[in-house]
């Protein structure tokens, strides 16, 4: 099924925004996650995570979805097909993980956040996580970066998939 064009430019805005917006959130949670970590400020460090907390659940978490159901939305309206191009079954197969890692790692956040608003930092046992949030933002930002130059260039290469149903496409008598 092909999308009309005005659906199809709405859609593709939409997927454009939540995943700019997913890529420019988690850069910002990287920045306030490596000020945390670097801070000899208390005041700062008790500030920085809870906002961190507030960044992840109000806007990260909500864009991790958006962006792959948009994504998702646009690639079986449109003759790119989900499963036709190397690109887009890879950009798919890096942001369902990355949401389901996003979810298993907001009790790290949280517990940061509890911690900074229960006056607990700096303690030294909380090192480790602070070092692991810097880590894994810095991970969640490469793949959204690959993901984003993967759909600015669009590597050849079609999958299997593709090709039979390239080749039965134009196989199809014209009407």
């Amino acid at each position: 099924m092909v999308m009309p064009p005005s659906l199809r430019k709405f859609t593709l805005t939409a997927h454009v925004i939540t995943s700019v917006g997913w890529l420019g959130a988690v850069a910002a949670f990287l920045a306030l996650a490596l000020m945390g970590l670097a801070s000899r400020d208390a005041g700062m460090v008790h500030a920085v995570y809870p906002a961190m907390d507030a960044i992840a659940w109000y806007i990260i978490v909500p864009l991790s979805f958006a962006s792959p159901l948009t994504g998702l939305v646009l690639s079986l309206g449109t003759s790119w097909g989900l499963f036709r191009q190397y690109w887009l079954l890879l950009k798919f197969l890096m942001t369902i993980p990355s949401t389901l890692l996003l979810l298993v790692h907001m009790r790290p956040i949280d517990y940061m956040a509890s911690a900074a608003a229960n006056g607990v930092f700096p303690t030294a046992d909380l090192h480790g996580m602070r070092i692991q949030l810097v880590i894994e933002a810095s991970a969640a930002l490469s793949v959204l970066l690959l993901a984003t130059v993967l759909s600015v260039y669009k590597p050849k290469g079609m999958t299997r998939y593709g090709w039979r149903k390239q080749y039965a496409e134009r196989a199809l008598p014209l009407r």
